[in-house]
């Protein structure tokens, strides 16, 4: 099985993510989960237990999912090699879900990595559901680096990875939640 596959392109800014996530738990700031993708194998190579060949289940929604200080939190990881985030890699479904936990009291957004800046943003469901909203009446297809709130940047300090707490706090502070 060929591991360089587009689904595993954001694999390393997912372990970042959940390294971030653990050192979080150990200090007591938030308890967040990776999602695993509902699969079913259909062939399994018993001598080296590993699966070989497998389908989705079904649509997943997003890739972590947990609570911060009480506050629910679900966001998507996403990185790109580009100076825009493509919206073709972002589902309608995973947008109406955000939406949904946004409507239960939750915070819901995206964190996006652009590798050639060397740089990971919060952007916020809202943003994110404008521009998909947009793309549907002939608008551009891509939300362009220039476009994302320099004050939503994640950054890489204080021994985390991404370091998304504080960017989720300065989205709540600037009431834009």
């Amino acid at each position: 099985m060929a591991w360089n596959t587009r689904g595993l392109r954001g694999s390393l800014f997912e372990e970042l993510i959940d390294l971030t996530n653990q050192l979080y738990r150990q200090k007591g700031l938030a308890l967040i989960q990776k999602v695993p993708t509902p699969i079913t194998p259909t062939a399994v190579d018993n001598k080296a237990r590993t699966i070989t060949q497998a389908y989705f289940e079904k649509k997943s929604t997003v890739d972590f999912i947990g609570a911060a200080q009480g506050l629910p939190l679900c966001f998507d990881a996403k990185e790109t090699q580009q100076l825009n985030l493509p919206l073709r890699n972002i589902h309608d479904h995973q947008v109406e879900f955000m939406e949904d936990f946004k409507r239960q009291g939750g915070v819901a957004f995206l964190l996006v990595h652009f590798r050639t800046k060397g740089e990971m943003f919060l952007l916020p469901v809202e943003t994110l559901s404008e521009a998909k909203t947009r793309e549907k009446n002939g608008a551009r297809k891509s939300i362009p680096y220039a476009d994302f709130d320099r004050s939503l940047l994640v950054h890489n300090r204080g021994g985390f990875a991404v370091h998304y707490l504080e960017a989720v706090n300065a989205y709540l502070a600037a009431g834009m939640g």
